[in-house]
């Protein structure tokens, strides 16, 4: 008789668990997103004028994990929409399940009705009914589209859309793949958001710890107490962490291995879409530069980089060119560090490239706290005494962490645990985590529209938005005020030209967007600024906008953590005639 070997039924277990999620997998992954696909022009999309699309229950599993899921068509993620600016689109989605569902079209510019978020520009879809979008094809580019209702994106529904321009292209490319990037949870999100009101730090796995402190690790006793005092903690990066997602390519976890393939000296576009509900991800392919040449769908001034943190909701189009190695890791890695997913970039399928080692988890600074130190007199010892008033050198600036002055328009309650009382403007800096890496690394600044701005007017007004939190409380609000408590819509004149300055008095970067409209990122000369439809502002600092009010009816704007939105951190925005309530 063979002696019973641990060894072998451990790795038997464990290839059981991945076959299982690997036949789980297939059964609901759509053929564009399958692993070892020669790319997506023309393959396994659905295109045309009229598009049905049924929205279900399925069941979804990876990594050895597996739980309930909501899909498009039996897939996750949903069909590949293949459209062609200049045409009209009629996609009909009938919603099966028990709970009311919808679909928007994320970054498209349509009219406001067929905008897919209920209780602001339609009523939802009831189940058993049948919705019937129909709209025209204005731009081109990458973009996608989820739920809106509840937390059913974050259980699976959203999926790719890709618009051809109605002439040539001016990316050239010999051949591309879609590279959508999610997290996955088997814990629901509604049980998840208990837990975070809990406690606010429930899934973070990555605190200072004593044995650090000893070890000369992290911050300094003196920062920890100083931290402490103001209930901070430097390592909250990021609510839902690695310690209960998994991240996901195209619906592939790292053991699965999604595999896009390539021949040496092609030119390769990568269309990457940050679909998740609560992660900003690092992306790179280690060994290969990054060419961008296209954010949040509208083309850019080609840069190179070799790293992007892709905030939830964007999208950028990359122009990369693989050598002769055999395969190139796809790597995106959450911004806290308490995980990644990777995957392959190779020459044919069943190569492996290696999975990197997650790096260093960062950790927050003052600046992230809205208090930007540089080139002041830090008092004695270099030490800031948050009680006091501001000595000379920060005469006009108040130090406390919570003084309505320097918000006025914020409703100050127990919804607003800080204020930053230095917002600067962070859009050139690096983002969280990667300011100390030892490559490049893409900010907004360096970004710059290929095409001329389209309206070049000087706003004729000004407006402050404050993104507001009690995170200890897991509150989240806009200007003081969660959706739930009526605030009034942010009214703005059919066709006028606003100037939009976010601040971000919480520490925690939130990727805002605003339903709709393009808007143009305030960064270097005016004449080719960067339009997009989703900015990440950074923890403290602030972002603005410059907005043509070109969309009239009432809008979405939000911030794109699924746990932040649905907690209140949102508005309706309206755009009216000239003779209307704006």
């Amino acid at each position: 008789m063979t002696a019973f070997d641990p060894f072998n039924r451990r790795r038997f277990l464990a290839l059981s668990g991945i076959l299982a999620g690997g036949l789980g997998l297939s059964a609901v992954t759509p053929a564009w997103a399958r692993s070892g696909t020669p790319g997506t022009a023309g393959f396994g999309t659905l295109s045309g004028d009229s598009i049905a699309l049924q929205i279900g229950e399925s069941h979804f599993a990876t990594g050895g994990r597996s739980a309930h899921a909501i899909t498009v068509n039996g897939t996750l993620p949903a069909p590949l929409l293949r459209l062609r600016e200049g045409q009209n689109v009629r996609l009909a989605v009938t919603n099966t399940l028990r709970e009311q569902s919808s679909i928007h079209w994320h970054g498209l510019l349509l009219p406001f009705q067929m905008d897919g978020v209920p209780g602001v520009s339609f009523p939802g879809i009831d189940p058993g009914e049948t919705f019937v979008y129909e709209f025209p094809i204005v731009h081109s580019g990458t973009f996608w589209y989820h739920s809106h209702s509840g937390m059913q994106e974050a259980v699976g529904l959203y999926g790719p859309i890709v618009i051809d321009p109605a002439g040539p292209d001016p990316v050239a490319c010999d051949r591309e793949h879609v590279i959508v990037l999610s997290d996955w949870s088997p814990i629901h999100p509604h049980e998840q958001l208990r837990r975070l009101k809990m406690m606010g730090g429930y899934f973070n796995r990555q605190k200072q710890t004593l044995a650090g402190l000893l070890a000369g690790k992290d911050q300094s006793l003196s920062e920890r107490l100083e931290w402490a005092q103001m209930r901070m903690d430097a390592t909250d990066i990021s609510d839902v962490t690695g310690s209960t997602y998994s991240f996901l390519i195209n619906g592939h976890g790292t053991l699965e291995n999604w595999t896009g393939l390539f021949r040496p000296g092609e030119k390769v576009r990568l269309r990457v879409i940050n679909a998740s509900a609560m992660t900003n991800f690092n992306f790179r392919l280690p060994g290969l530069a990054l060419k961008v040449v296209a954010a949040d769908g509208n083309h850019v001034q080609p840069v190179e980089t070799d790293e992007v943190q892709i905030a939830i909701a964007e999208t950028y189009d990359f122009i990369v060119e693989p050598g002769e190695a055999d395969s190139y890791a796809i790597v995106a890695e959450a911004i806290d560090r308490s995980g990644l997913v990777r995957g392959s970039l190779a020459q044919r399928p069943g190569l492996v490239a290696p999975v990197p080692a997650l790096r260093e988890r960062p950790l927050l600074t003052m600046r992230d706290m809205g208090m930007d130190m540089s080139g002041m007199d830090m008092g004695e010892d270099g030490v800031i005494d948050l009680s006091k008033p501001a000595n000379d050198s920060m005469s006009g600036h108040s130090m406390s962490m919570r003084d309505p002055t320097v918000a006025p328009g914020v409703k100050m309650g127990p919804g607003v645990a800080t204020l930053s009382p230095m917002p600067v403007d962070r859009l050139a800096d690096r983002p969280t985590g990667l300011e100390n890496a030892d490559h490049r690394v893409l900010t907004y600044a360096d970004l710059r529209a290929l095409d001329p701005n389209p309206d070049p007017r000087t706003p004729s007004r000004e407006i402050d938005v404050h993104l507001t939190a009690n995170m200890e409380r897991y509150m989240w609000s806009i200007d003081g005020e969660a959706l739930s408590e009526g605030p009034d819509p942010i009214p703005f004149r059919l066709n006028e030209r606003v100037r939009v300055n976010l601040i971000n008095d919480t520490m925690m970067p939130h990727p805002i967007h605003l339903h709709g409209h393009f808007f143009e990122l305030v960064s270097g000369e005016p004449g080719h600024r960067v339009r997009k439809h989703t900015v990440n502002v950074l923890p403290g600092g602030k972002a603005s906008f410059d907005l043509t009010a070109d969309g009239e009816g009432d809008w979405a704007f939000h911030c794109h953590m699924l746990l932040h939105m649905h907690s209140g951190m949102m508005r309706i925005v309206t755009v009216r005639d000239e003779g209307g309530a704006a």
